[in-house]
């Protein structure tokens, strides 16, 4: 039969690939990918309909050494003061909740547009988490909620996928996280929300050395307020690598890894 020529994003990185009558098995069976990673055509548009950046960790460098694991697809860029909304100072969070529902909306696993900061304020208060004063604050969440508000928003998608929340004593510990999130990329290949202290981030990736140990962590920083510019993002570290210095020392944090549907 004739071959289909397609690009697909594959562990991280978009690499061009011909499957003959449309079928997946061969690709599979040479990544070692499990039934549950859909394989979707990889994005070669930049920006989504509303400007913005998808998938900007592919400008970053270092991002496709062997020690690397990434996000597996594509997803989008959310942070402060998009859709002209003024959530700087407190929407940290709700952005990184909504990087991460933008995973799950391109990868396949959703179809409805992603929750605005009043529809997941009305999901918690929907699951009892939180009273009606809630909806239309300008109150924090945390990587708790955010679980919750992903695997409902899910739910109402037809999709039934677990997270999981990892504690972490200290900013000091992060240091030793590098076996388990490179793992989470490998098998799971989501976004990780972490909180902490009084900020939240989006980890995308880590650089993960197995033999001594060191570990680099690819973040996505959702405290931008500038425009959609790629240049300017990678050029001031918005999103980059950041060493385990990154994290504030004294500060408990929880990870919220989101699993691929089965």
């Amino acid at each position: 039969s004739s071959g289909i020529n397609a690009e697909y994003g594959l562990p991280g990185v978009a690499v061009p690939v011909a499957f003959p009558g449309g079928e997946c098995g061969e690709i599979r069976e040479a990544f070692s990918l499990p039934s549950s990673f859909k394989l979707v055509p990889y994005r070669t548009d930049k920006c989504d309909n509303e400007g913005r950046l998808i998938t900007p960790h592919t400008s970053v460098p270092g991002v496709r050494r062997s020690d690397v694991y990434t996000v597996f697809g594509d997803y989008c860029y959310h942070h402060y003061m998009q859709d002209k909304f003024n959530d700087n100072g407190w929407g940290c969070a709700y952005r990184s909740l909504q990087t991460l529902c933008s995973w799950y909306l391109y990868n396949g696993y959703a179809t409805t547009p992603v929750p605005s900061h009043s529809q997941i304020q009305q999901i918690l208060v929907d699951l009892g988490d939180k009273a009606d004063k809630f909806v239309g604050s300008k109150q924090w969440i945390g990587s708790v909620e955010v679980g919750m508000v992903l695997q409902e928003w899910l739910s109402k998608n037809g999709t039934t996928a677990e997270h999981r929340i990892q504690f972490v004593s200290s900013g000091e510990d992060m240091a030793m996280k590098g076996g388990l999130l490179s793992h989470h990329f490998r098998t799971q290949g989501t976004p990780v929300m972490i909180g902490g202290g009084v900020l939240a981030h989006t980890i995308l990736g880590v650089s993960y050395d197995t033999v001594t140990g060191d570990t680099k962590f690819l973040i996505l920083d959702p405290h931008y307020t500038g425009k959609e510019d790629i240049a300017t993002i990678i050029k001031e570290g918005w999103c980059a690598w950041k060493t385990d210095n990154f994290w504030v020392k004294t500060a408990h944090y929880n990870m919220c890894m989101p699993q691929r549907p089965a």
